[in-house]
């Protein structure tokens, strides 16, 4: 036996008269919970399209929970796809670069002169300039683990940074 008339939404006027009904409730309803990024006009219209191809075994009675819910879902499952899309876009290839071989070569001859000058300072000018530039430490924490004044620390990282530019001439 089928269901009545007045229950069977696949009849076209009475569909019809759902999406009048709905359609700007349901937008409204997504585009204040999802915002406008998601898109909320094509999910409420996907919405519809699942009510027309199910519309057999929904009751009019139950559209309307029908349709909201089902757009909800599609709006979550479009938040969780772009979720997966912005983590995808951070990952960073790492078998390709856009560094060359001689770029690679000229890092690997500075890096080489850097160590080589920086071995060339004192101990004293050494010690505060590495505290100071590679564990970023300040003057005045310097001065109190080394027991000497910040005048004392200032005018070692000063001898260190001239050796160094004497050294090197592309710092």
């Amino acid at each position: 036996m089928s269901k009545p008339l007045k229950d069977h939404i696949c009849e076209e006027r009475l569909f019809s008269s759902i999406f009048r009904k709905y359609s700007k409730d349901l937008h409204d309803f997504l585009y204040y919970k999802f915002g406008n990024h998601l898109n909320p006009q094509d999910k409420m219209q996907e919405a519809f399209v699942k009510l027309w191809e199910n519309c057999a075994k929904i009751p009019q009675t139950k559209a309307k929970s029908f349709l909201f819910t089902t757009a909800n879902n599609l709006m979550l499952n479009e938040y969780a796809h772009q979720k997966v899309v912005l983590k995808h876009r951070k990952i960073i290839p790492k078998n390709s670069t856009n560094i060359n071989p001689e770029f690679l070569l000229q890092e690997k001859e500075y890096k080489h002169k850097l160590e080589k000058a920086i071995a060339g300072l004192t101990e004293a000018q050494r010690v505060a300039f590495l505290m100071n530039r590679v564990e970023g430490k300040r003057f005045k924490e310097i001065a109190q683990l080394l027991d000497i004044s910040t005048k004392a620390v200032e005018k070692r990282i000063y001898g260190a940074l001239k050796k160094l530019r004497k050294d090197i001439d592309e710092l």
